[in-house]
């Protein structure tokens, strides 16, 4: 007789959103503090006209903890490439007093459905900088989403980064309970083209909040929501009365 036991193929166990959001949140405290996260970020200096940037002659004499890269951006008034170094510092202060980023309750009513419009070509978008004095700089966005939320129509433009389309946005609760300058937010693309899903409990704050190195874009007008978006992270949290950078 075979004691072969016959298994029936098992349905997988459904996944739970809010462990979910538990487990990016992790990830994103993880990734703030790496040797190259956003709370590592000690130093953006731009160098002179015309200079290249050579990470391997500015690393002489730095200490073990630091991490040099190169960066490039387009100069606003001669429209030539700039180059910089950033200098990154495992053993930040920034990190060693980094607790936490404070953020609302997760909220399943904040994952949205919106409809994803591409536009032929590549339309560029102007987008200000919150280091540029009020200078623009222009953004590819590869299409319009559309949603409505609390009965206003809205049309956003997230732009390209690296391939995944980032949203940044505003609302009432900037500068009193979240990040003064706004929030960044990744668009989950879906098996359909044209939807997209805004699950705003994965709003972040952007990296300008973390180190006043960094040259964030800000949120245009019709990223701008009328009402407060309680959802997604607020602010970082630092111990022993450190300050926080904005």
């Amino acid at each position: 007789m075979s004691t072969a036991v016959s298994h029936s193929s098992a349905s997988p166990a459904p996944v739970d959103p809010r462990q979910e959001w538990d487990a990016w949140r992790a990830e994103r405290r993880r990734a703030l503090t790496s040797p190259t996260g956003n709370l590592a970020l000690v130093e953006t200096r731009w160098l002179p006209a015309g200079e290249e940037a050579d990470a391997d002659a500015a690393r002489a004499g730095q200490p073990d903890s630091v991490t040099i890269t190169t960066l490039s951006r387009t100069d606003l008034v001669t429209g030539e490439p700039e180059h910089g170094l950033r200098f990154w510092d495992a053993d930040a202060p920034a990190i060693r007093h980094f607790e936490d980023v404070d953020a609302f309750p997760y909220d399943p009513a904040w994952v949205l459905k919106a409809t994803y419009t591409p536009v032929p070509g590549a339309r560029r978008i102007p987008f200000e900088h919150i280091r540029d004095n009020g200078g623009t700089r222009d953004l590819v966005v590869p299409g319009d989403i559309a949603l409505t939320v609390d009965g206003r129509d809205y049309t956003l433009s997230a732009f390209d980064d690296d391939g995944t389309l980032l949203l940044v946005f505003g609302d009432p609760t900037n500068g009193d309970t979240t990040y003064g300058a706004g929030r960044f937010l990744f668009v989950q693309r879906t098996d359909d083209a044209g939807r997209v899903v805004l699950d705003f409990n994965r709003a972040f704050v952007p990296p300008c909040g973390f180190s006043d190195q960094y040259n964030c874009p800000m949120p245009p007008r019709q990223n701008r929501f009328h009402l407060p978006v309680e959802a997604g992270e607020k602010r970082p949290v630092f111990r022993d009365g450190f300050p926080a950078q904005h």
